[in-house]
């Protein structure tokens, strides 16, 4: 089957699963346009903003859609074949993924903006809220390895498709270069905002081109810089720990606000290359149910290893951190909490499709990043031409390290607000020792880790994000269920993301007790990631033993929320 048809399959699916299922969903919830939202009732021109959903809607596509739904899949495309990607992708999207952000905004907008840890707190107690937390934080520490592990991975890269040019050039280098001019150039249009205060139509016309400008110089002084991988992991985390503590308005914002732009260009740049593109699909539609040296199994390794373009407990701190202070209305929940989902899972899509179409033996050795970059490369090419090629390819490689960044950032922030608020610590010292606490657990793994070490990173880190995810929507069920509402839309997704992560954490235990007998204790990743499945089985039970106990109390037909 072609590109085109199976673009226009999905398109339609996720269209009816829009029109139907996110109805029916937003009818349990009973949505009421009367009700005053906390963007509304606060209104502080700060973080509660009340915003019209399609800006909100957006904003908030930004702010998920990193790299996750873009490794995922060409990782999973290698091992299973397209064939399951894609069928994971539009079903886990529209009957999970979109459930789970969806009811993540709507139970936080319903709590007065509460974050998700928060709403276990009230609904399953003190305990229940600790576990939710250290659970949160590991689980980002893992986003934050992964995503390290593999933008490193993209910095370095090799030549022989490029040799007999007169001058030498290095695709990983040139990479690396753009990203670093486009963090700076983010930072200087954060410094020229502040400073000069110039309208903002003027700034998206002065740094937007440069962006792209900044990708053209990146061909050109490609060898500038060249290490190996655990040189840019170690700075890469580098960047992470200055990044959380300089201001948002320095660095975030204005790196957001760019993404954003390479996020829809690239988008775009995807969609003709699958319409209009002639590629033909050249990986087989299923490969294997069990993918040896691998990640492991099809079940349960497919739905971790696709850990974003279907499904994302990341996502729904995203809903309930930032997104639910801005919701005008309750009913704009559902086109910015299920719409994001399911844009989101036609941007796995494209990432999917630079994969098929390319063969098997062409892929050796090649990280998703640059998979990623060659294929959205080639879709550009068609808009600019062939002779363009080593631009395009450039500018696809950077735009998924922009994505990176976008998640690397974030993470980073939000693990040090949790070591903050669980030592109740403050100030610039709190912040200081609070993100170094963050960082030291990613370096060592960095270090410890081999040559494509991100793949096993990159199983445990979708296995957390998953279980987070599976434990949003316990709490969120158990709310439903102290609230007399009906509870099996959450509760059934709930239970088959969670059979999936607890299956595959049990295996990546197994497999780390067979090292320490075959070997004894020693550092390696695979040891240290059984230690760490270890620690989120233990938070996993714990907060599910203290939601059941939450269950069994008799449901009301209203919670009360506190004001404050």
């Amino acid at each position: 089957m072609s590109l085109p048809s199976l673009a226009i399959i999905l398109l339609v699916g996720i269209g009816i699963g829009y029109r139907l299922y996110s109805r029916f969903v937003a009818g349990q919830y009973g949505l009421d346009d009367t009700h005053l939202t906390p963007a509304c009732e606060v209104n502080d021109g700060v973080d509660y903003v009340p915003t019209k959903p399609f800006y909100l809607l957006g904003q908030h596509f930004s702010a998920i859609a990193a790299a996750g739904p873009i490794a995922g899949p060409i990782m999973a495309a290698q091992m299973f074949g397209w064939l399951p990607c894609l069928l994971w992708i539009g079903l886990g999207t529209i009957f999970i993924g979109a459930v789970h952000d969806f009811s993540s905004l709507v139970a936080s907008v319903k709590h007065r903006a509460r974050s998700i840890a928060e709403i276990v707190r009230l609904h399953v107690g003190q305990r229940g809220w600790l576990t939710m937390m250290l659970f949160i934080w590991l689980a980002l520490i893992y986003v934050i390895v992964a995503f390290t592990d593999i933008t490193a991975s993209t910095f370095v890269g090799k030549t022989e498709e490029f040799e007999g040019e007169l001058f030498a050039f290095n695709p990983g280098g040139a990479v690396a270069a753009a990203s670093t001019m486009y963090l700076l150039l983010a930072v200087l249009m954060g410094f020229v905002q502040w400073r000069f205060n110039p309208p903002l139509w003027l700034q998206t016309i002065i740094f937007v081109p440069a962006t792209l400008g900044v990708v053209w110089f990146g061909t050109k002084i490609s060898t500038l810089l060249v290490l190996d991988v655990k040189a840019w992991g170690v700075l890469i985390l580098a960047y992470c720990f200055v990044a959380s503590l300089l201001p948002m308005w320095l660095l975030l914002q204005p790196r957001g606000y760019l993404g954003g732009f390479i996020l829809y260009l690239t988008l775009f740049v995807g969609l003709i290359g699958v319409f209009f593109g002639g590629f033909q699909v050249q990986q087989e539609s299923f490969k294997t149910w069990h993918a040896p040296g691998m990640t492991g199994a099809l079940f349960p390794f497919l739905f971790v290893t696709i850990a974003c373009g279907a499904c994302s407990g990341f996502h729904g701190l995203v809903c309930s951190g930032t997104t639910s202070k801005q919701i005008e209305k309750e009913t704009h929940c559902r086109p910015v909490g299920y719409g994001a989902m399911l844009l989101e899972g036609f941007v796995a899509f494209i990432a999917l499709a630079t994969v098929m179409i390319v063969a098997q033996p062409q892929l050796q050795g090649m990280a998703p990043g640059k998979i990623y970059g060659d294929g959205i490369g080639r879709f550009l090419a068609i808009l600019i031409g062939q002779e363009h090629l080593r631009f395009a390819m450039t500018f696809g490689a950077m735009a998924f390290s922009t994505f990176v960044f976008d998640t690397l950032d974030v993470a980073t922030r939000l693990s040090r607000y949790i070591i903050e608020e669980l030592f109740n610590w403050s100030g610039k010292r709190g912040a200081v020792l609070a993100t170094a606490i963050t960082i030291v657990f990613p370096l060592v793994l960095i270090m410890s880790s081999g040559e494509g070490a991100y793949r096993l990173f990159w199983t445990l880190f979708g296995t957390g994000n998953q279980l987070l995810a599976a434990l949003t929507l316990l709490g969120i069920t158990v709310w439903l269920r102290r609230s007399a509402r009906p509870v099996w839309f959450a509760l059934l997704p709930m239970l088959f993301v969670m059979s999936m992560t607890v299956w595959s954490l049990a295996i990546q235990v197994r497999e780390a007790y067979a090292v320490v007998l075959q070997r004894g204790f020693v550092m390696n990743t695979t040891i240290l990631n059984g230690v760490v499945s270890v620690c989120l089985l233990s938070l996993a039970v714990t907060l599910i033993v203290e939601a059941l106990r939450s269950l069994a109390q008799p449901a009301t037909s209203a919670v009360k929320v506190p004001t404050a």
